[in-house]
This record gives structure tokens, C-alpha cells and sequence, in this order.
């Protein structure tokens, strides 16, 4: 079971970034990570300074979005839609693409779902459920 530590996420797009800056080859899944990366022109300065950021603590007093966090969460949706798991995920991401016309603006709606999701098992010592995900996003689908 791969279980990569925050440095090793990190050291990951920070290799992407530079491969890609140099127009060095990248593999099938560093593109997927690149055409993430490319979507988030904010986040190009820390990923210049690896050295600054490896061990960068980001914390909710900050009121900063954590970049490596976001990026990987982007490339948790992109591969729950490629295989549709849970199932009925790309059901709702069309609807939310409908609603919002932008994909990325999708995708963000759809990473907070995440977040509380995984928030939610977190405060409550328990598995993630997929209920609380859901219904978060139909409650995102019903409001806006």
C-alpha cells in the first residue's frame, strides 16, 4: 500500500512543476498533475521554492489555502471520475458542470464536498461517508 508523507506529495509537484519548466518529459500521471498545476498560476511561485515550502506549516489561522493539499485533491476528483467510484460521482459532476458552465468551478465545489467529508470523519474518529459527500454536493447543486 503506497502511503506517501507530506514531504514526498510535496517533492512530487515540486518535480512536475521543474520538469515541466524545463521541458523535460513527464509521465502520464505528472501530466495529469501539470494540467493541474497550469489551472493555478497562484500557486507557481511556491512550487519555484522547494526549499522555502518542503516543510512550509500551513495552518487555518494563516486564512492560506494549503497549495499541495488543493492540487492533490484536484487529482483525487479527476481520478474518482475516470473510474466513476464512488459510484454516481460523474452524475453529479455533469450536473454541477451544467449548473456552473466551468469545469474548474466544478471541480472546486466538489473539493470542498471533499473536505468537509474528510473533516467530518476526522472530528468524529470515523471513516469517511460518502453520505456527507453527496449531500453536500446536491445541496451545492439545490442552492446556487
Amino acid at each position: 500500500m503506497f502511503n506517501p508523507t507530506s514531504a514526498d506529495v510535496r517533492n512530487f509537484f515540486f518535480d512536475v512543476f521543474s520538469k515541466a519548466e524545463q521541458n523535460l518529459p513527464l509521465s502520464d500521471l505528472e501530466k495529469i498533475a501539470y494540467s493541474v498545476i497550469i489551472q493555478h498560476p497562484e500557486y507557481h511561485k511556491v512550487l519555484k521554492d522547494r526549499e522555502k515550502y518542503l516543510n512550509f506549516q500551513y495552518t487555518p489561522e494563516m486564512g492560506q489555502t494549503n497549495p499541495f493539499l488543493h492540487l492533490s485533491m484536484h487529482l483525487t476528483i479527476i481520478e474518482q471520475l475516470s473510474i466513476n467510484q464512488p459510484p454516481g460521482i460523474c452524475d453529479l459532476y455533469k450536473q454541477l458542470c451544467v449548473k456552473f458552465g466551468d469545469e474548474h468551478k466544478a471541480n472546486h465545489e466538489i473539493i470542498d464536498c471533499l473536505g468537509e467529508m474528510l473533516h467530518q470523519a476526522q472530528r468524529n474518529n470515523a471513516s469517511p461517508d460518502i453520505n456527507i459527500y453527496f449531500d453536500c454536493i446536491r445541496n451545492k447543486l439545490d442552492r446556487f
